[in-house]
């Protein structure tokens, strides 16, 4: 009997939605993260947040600042978990030297995108961004509109 293929569940664990908002992103950058056990176990519960969360660089070295990540209730008795620790993020020294000149010396800002798995390792979707005016933000949801009013009207007419 052949077996039957499931699946496989969504390898995004989060997303942080504000980060399109507020800036204009130029380019994106993949970095592992340095976790603790309790952590990955977490993570695969999905219990990972990167609202209100930044990137930071510290002595050559990037880590995330801010991100939640919501302890098991089962954790082990002599574990103290701490949600909002700051995590190292792993990248080649190339892409960190170039990450840093970007946002010392051209002004950019390190932004988290999402978080998911990727071969069984959770990796994290970085980018470099300006903050965006108010009056692009008003531009940006202004276009938007006009793209739905756009669709709407065409499945009308058909």
């Amino acid at each position: 009997m052949a077996k039957k293929k499931t699946k496989p569940a969504s390898t995004t664990i989060a997303l942080n939605k504000k980060a399109r908002h507020d800036y204009h992103i130029d380019e994106e950058f993949e970095a592992g993260l340095a976790l603790e056990g309790w952590e990955v176990k977490s993570l695969r519960d999905g219990r990972g947040q990167l609202k209100e969360s930044y990137v930071i660089v510290r002595h050559g070295e990037l880590f995330l600042f801010g991100a939640h990540i919501s302890p098991l209730p089962s954790a082990s008795t002599h574990v103290h978990p701490d949600p909002t620790r700051s995590r190292k993020l792993l990248m080649n020294r190339t892409e960190i030297d170039r990450l840093v000149g970007a946002v010392v010396r051209r002004g950019y800002t390190l932004v988290p995108l999402s978080l998911y798995w990727r071969s069984g390792r959770v990796k994290l979707k970085i980018a470099l961004a300006k903050g965006k005016k108010l009056h692009d933000k008003r531009a940006a949801i202004k276009q938007r509109e006009w793209e739905r009013d756009k669709q709407r009207l065409q499945k009308l007419t058909r």
